[in-house]
C-alpha cells in the first residue's frame, strides 16, 4: 500500500492499493459511513445526443460514495463499497458500486483515526515490496504447495495421488513416485521464478529429492530452495511451519507466517497462566496494569467501540497491536479465547479472575492446589 497524499487537517488519505493484502486492509480500514472516492463508469444521463450510443452509455468519472456496505472478495481479489454518491458530475444522492482490485487508487476521509486504522495503514505503508514466498509440504500421495504475499495466501495446487507399493523395485510404485516427483517438479518450477523464496517441507525424505531433483533441472528456482522438516505434508504441514517460528528468518515480512506465530505464542503463554490475558475484560485490565507487550485482535472485533476504547488504551501503553485474520487455523484459534488476548510482559494475574474465571473470559481460573 502506498500513501499518496495525507491532509492532516481534514483526514483525507489517497491511498494506491497494490496487493492483494492491501485489498484485505482497506476493507477493513472503510466503515459505514466513511466518505470513500474512486474511479468508476457510470452511466452518464446528461450527454448529448449525437455522443455515440457507446459513450453515452457509460462514462469514466471520479465519484465519492458514503460506504454503507463493504465486501471483500478474497478469491477474486476485489472489495466493493456500496453506498450513496456524495460527490460527482452527477446522479448526486443515487447509489453506486465502487469496485475496487489491485493498481487502483483510493481516497478515503477519516478525521479521527482509531488505533485499529493506524495499525493497517502502518501494516500496509510498511509492507510495500512484500516479499513471495512459495511453500510446499510434500510427502507421497498428499502436497500442498500456496504462495505467501503479506496478509494473502493463496493456495497454487493440491497433490493428492494413490502411489502403489513400493515392495517392487521397478513396479507400479516406481512409475507412481516418477510421476508424482515430476508433477511438483513441474509446479515449483513454473511458480518458483517469480517468487522471493521457495521453502520445501515436509516428513519424510521426499522433500530432499525434489530440492536434488530442482537443483538438476532448474538451478536459479533451486537456489531460492529452503529445506525444512515437519510431522505433516499437505496444508496441515504448511501451517505448521508458518506457527513453529523455524522459517522466521525466510518469512521476515510475511504478515500471514506472522500471524500464525505469534497465536501460537500466545497458546504457549496461556500454558503458564501468568503471561497471557484473554478476553476483552481480562486484556482491558492488563492493558491499565501495563502489562501487555503484544495485544491480538480478531478482525471482526475492530468495530466493537469496547475494543476499540482498549485498543487506543494499549497503543498509548506503548504495546504492539496485531490484527488477525478470521479466516484460517489462527483466527479459529483467537475467536476460541474470545476474540481478543494478549501476551504478556511480565507475570501477571486478573484481580477479577474468580474460581469460574473472569467475566468476559473465555478461560477458566486454575483450580485451587493446582
Amino acid at each position: 500500500m502506498r500513501l499518496l497524499h495525507r491532509d492532516a487537517t481534514t483526514g483525507l488519505l489517497r491511498l494506491r492499493l497494490e496487493s492483494p493484502s492491501d485489498l484485505w486492509r482497506i476493507a477493513r480500514l472503510v466503515r459505514p459511513g466513511d466518505l470513500v472516492g474512486g474511479s468508476t463508469t457510470r452511466r452518464d444521463p446528461e450527454a448529448p445526443a449525437e455522443v455515440p450510443g457507446a459513450e453515452r452509455t457509460r462514462r469514466r468519472v471520479w465519484i465519492v460514495v458514503q460506504a454503507e456496505q463493504v465486501e471483500f472478495h478474497g478469491f477474486s481479489k476485489h472489495v466493493r463499497i456500496t453506498g450513496p454518491i456524495r460527490e460527482g458530475p452527477f446522479d448526486i444522492g443515487r447509489h453506486h458500486t465502487l469496485d475496487l482490485t489491485e493498481g487502483d487508487e483510493v481516497t478515503v476521509l477519516k478525521p479521527a483515526l482509531s488505533a485499529g486504522d493506524r495499525v493497517l495503514l502502518d501494516e500496509g505503508v510498511a509492507g510495500s515490496g512484500e516479499p513471495t514466498i512459495l511453500v510446499a509440504a510434500v510427502d507421497w500421495g498428499d502436497s500442498s504447495i500456496v504462495r505467501i504475499r503479506g496478509r494473502a495466501i493463496e493456495p497454487v495446487a493440491d497433490l493428492k495421488r494413490t502411489i502403489a507399493g513400493k515392495r517392487y523395485e521397478g513396479g507400479q510404485g516406481e512409475k507412481d513416485r516418477a510421476t508424482y516427483v515430476g508433477e511438483l517438479l513441474e509446479v515449483l518450477r513454473r511458480e518458483g521464478p517469480s517468487a522471493t523464496a521457495v521453502l520445501v517441507a515436509g516428513p519424510g525424505f521426499l522433500k530432499e529429492a525434489v530440492a536434488h531433483r530442482l537443483q538438476e533441472e532448474d538451478p536459479k528456482v533451486a537456489a531460492k530452495v529452503k529445506v525444512y522438516a515437519t510431522a505433516e505434508a499437505g496444508r496441515v504441514g504448511i501451517h505448521e511451519l508458518l506457527k513453529s517460528g523455524r522459517a522466521s528468518e525466510v518469512l521476515r515480512g510475511s504478515v500471514a507466517a506472522e500471524e500464525a506465530e505469534m497465536v501460537e505464542q500466545l497458546v504457549r503463554s496461556l500454558a503458564t497462566g501468568v503471561r497471557a490475558a484473554v478476553g476483552p475484560r481480562e486484556v482491558a485490565e492488563a492493558v491499565e496494569a501495563g502489562a501487555v507487550e503484544t495485544l491480538l485482535v480478531l478482525e471482526t472485533h475492530l468495530a466493537e467501540a469496547a475494543t476499540l476504547t482498549v485498543l487506543d488504551a494499549a497503543r498509548a501503553a506503548r504495546a504492539r497491536l496485531f490484527i488477525v485474520r478470521e479466516e484460517g487455523e489462527s483466527g479459529t484459534k483467537l475467536a476460541g479465547l474470545g476474540g481478543v488476548a494478549a501476551i504478556l510482559r511480565y507475570d501477571w494475574v486478573s484481580p477479577s479472575r474468580g474460581t469460574t474465571g473472569s467475566p468476559g473470559s473465555p478461560r477458566a481460573a486454575p483450580r485451587s492446589g493446582a
